[in-house]
């Protein structure tokens, strides 16, 4: 029942992570900003990579309490990295490119929404009966299904922001290249 919520966190994360080659580029103005973003970026992508492995973790448990607890822990995590990530891509301003200032804004806007939604997915899960394993696992599956829907919901403003000069900019960033973010599943 976890792996879906496990594959579904991993999705979200997956959009910070950069796929750009480095570009030869030269504008300083554009690098120094790439480099606070991905500065900020790097801390942030680990904290959601330690909650997704939290989740992986409890794949096996059986029980339903401890499952709550290692999900509401990671909503919380991946809630804090995120919002920490829209403050980041805000006080660095707007790249100095064409359409920097709304892309950046999007950007922020995505964020917060994804910090939002996994607080909001924190209440629920904390909500939940842990007494009644049967409908704990179909409200489970229900919260694996909206975290589903969260990746495509900032993908856009994400894309945009690492689009063109930017992102050839980021990926050049230590913080900003790409690290695998899926936590490792078992087999069963």
């Amino acid at each position: 029942m976890n792996k879906k919520l496990v594959a579904a966190l991993s999705g979200g994360a997956a959009l910070l992570a950069l796929t750009g080659c480095g570009g030869d580029g030269g504008n300083k103005k554009l690098d120094d900003w790439a480099k606070t973003v991905c500065d900020q970026m790097q801390p942030q992508v680990k904290k959601i990579q330690d909650a997704n492995h939290l989740i992986a973790g409890a794949q096996s448990e059986e029980d339903s309490k401890k499952v709550q607890q290692t999900d509401s822990a990671a909503f919380q995590a991946n809630s804090d990295a995120y919002k920490a990530l829209a403050t980041g891509v805000q006080n660095a301003g707007a790249p100095p490119v064409k359409d920097g200032e709304s892309n950046q804004q999007n950007a922020v806007k995505a964020l917060n929404g994804l910090s939002g939604a996994y607080a909001d997915l924190k209440k629920r899960i904390d909500g939940l009966d842990t007494g009644d394993k049967a409908k704990f696992g179909d409200e489970l599956k229900k919260i694996s299904t909206d975290i589903s829907k969260l990746g495509g919901q900032s993908d856009d403003a994400l894309k945009k922001l690492q689009a063109g000069d930017v992102g050839k900019a980021m990926s050049k960033q230590s913080g900003c290249q790409k690290t695998s973010v899926s936590p490792s599943e078992s087999k069963k």
